[in-house]
């Protein structure tokens, strides 16, 4: 799972530079081939270690995907429903694991509920890493039917196709001239970009790229993959039925896509400061509740059990949690991530922001079971810690992108 998350940051690093001089939609191709390889290499291992390498290898794909999509959705869609085309990624993203879920649900039962079963002439657990090989065809075809970014054409002196992706996206009646020069006017005053320019002020990056890290650490250290990653094994450890474990995993799939189902309707309406507040708000008293009911537990090790009441209290506070960070944290990174850093060095930014989440996810994911040995009430304690954080964070740092053109970002 870990080693994934690994890839994925040094993905993240790569894509920017990448996209700014192959193009958005290379970027997204090469992402679709290293799924492709990483699928069917995951599925048919020699050992542990190519294992371990083809894990590394998508989770570069990853990465790569993670920044790209934001990046391309940004710079493409008018300014008065970006927000709600951006959050697009985030509702793929909780459909994906919904579908996966139960697409491995689905495997595991064929091979009589053992995941190293015999299916297709493999183990179970074989099958369920190689049916990335299907998503990753998808997505590699879709590339071939969509348009490259109006702004990467317009730098790279492709006025004429520029006019005519934005023909297309931008409303009827819109100058397309004016805005192709708009666009070039804003990208010839700035030279191009290069990793230094992310440098600056005392504490070594921009100020901006500091809370666009800033903003990606706090959504992992609040806990929320915590629920997708251990979510079986956590409800298991305080005597749920192991049936009923993957039953409650699958409740809060689906929570989590009403969640993103709302903030698609709400991120241009309310904004993204007002939408990130009103989530940090009820994480923090969900994650509050739901640390309260775990430390009612009784036993050790994997003899584990939670009072009737209390153990209510944990899967209501659980899937509170999920839908508030579905609703807020879940899109408006990700859309802020997108619209708030300068074009001159949108890719780059994005790039550190997203590498710096993947590593805070990697480090939540690697600690929680070391956390929930420990104390796993306080572990949500800890989680709740960060919600709280999230408030001044936001109230202080992050700038309100709603409504304002790419080019207003400076």
């Amino acid at each position: 799972m870990a080693i994934a998350l690994l890839g994925a940051a040094l993905g993240a690093v790569i894509a920017g530079r990448l996209a700014d001089r192959l193009g958005r939609i290379r970027v997204m191709r090469l992402a679709a081939l290293l799924f492709l390889v990483s699928s069917l290499g995951s599925m048919l291992p020699f050992a542990l270690w190519d294992l371990a390498l083809w894990r590394v290898l998508g989770g570069v794909a990853i990465g790569m995907a993670s920044v790209i999509a934001p990046a391309y959705i940004a710079e493409v869609s008018p300014a008065e429903y970006r927000g709600r085309l951006a959050s697009f990624q985030q509702a793929a993203i909780v459909l994906g694991i919904a579908m996966s879920q139960l697409v491995n649900w689905g495997l595991v039962n064929l091979a009589d509920g053992d995941q190293r079963g015999s299916l297709l002439g493999l183990e179970a657990w074989q099958v369920m890493l190689g049916m990335g090989v299907v998503p990753a065809l998808v997505y590699g075809a879709m590339t071939l039917h969509i348009p490259e970014s109006p702004r990467h054409l317009v730098a790279t002196g492709r006025r004429e196709e520029a006019r005519r992706v934005l023909a297309g996206v931008e409303d009827v009646g819109t100058d397309l001239d004016a805005r192709v020069e708009e666009i070039e006017a804003a990208i010839h005053s700035r030279r191009r970009s290069s990793w230094r320019d992310l440098i600056g002020g005392r504490a070594g990056l921009l100020p901006i790229v500091w809370v666009g890290v800033g903003l990606s650490v706090l959504q992992q250290l609040v806990g929320i993959n915590v629920i997708f990653y251990y979510s079986n094994s956590l409800w298991q450890s305080v005597g749920i039925d192991p049936n009923a474990s993957f039953f409650y995993s699958f409740t809060s799939s689906i929570i989590n896509i009403i969640g993103t189902v709302i903030a698609m309707v709400l991120i241009d309406r309310i904004g993204r400061r007002a939408l990130a507040l009103i989530g940090s708000v009820g994480m923090s008293l969900s994650l509050a509740l739901t640390a309260w009911a775990f430390s009612f537990k009784e036993g050790t090790g994997e003899d584990i059990t939670l009072p009737d009441g209390q153990g209510a209290v944990a899967l209501i506070g659980a899937h509170g949690f999920v839908l508030f960070f579905a609703l807020s944290w879940g899109v408006v990174v990700w859309v802020l991530l997108g619209e708030m850093f300068p074009g001159r060095i949108r890719a780059a930014a994005l790039g550190v922001a997203a590498s710096a989440q993947w590593i805070a996810n990697w480090a939540v994911s690697q600690s929680f079971p070391t956390l929930s040995d420990w104390n796993l009430s306080g572990a949500y304690m800890i989680y709740t810690g960060f919600a709280l954080l999230s408030i001044p964070f936001v109230l202080a740092l992050v700038p309100e992108t709603k409504g304002k053109s790419l080019e207003e970002m400076g």
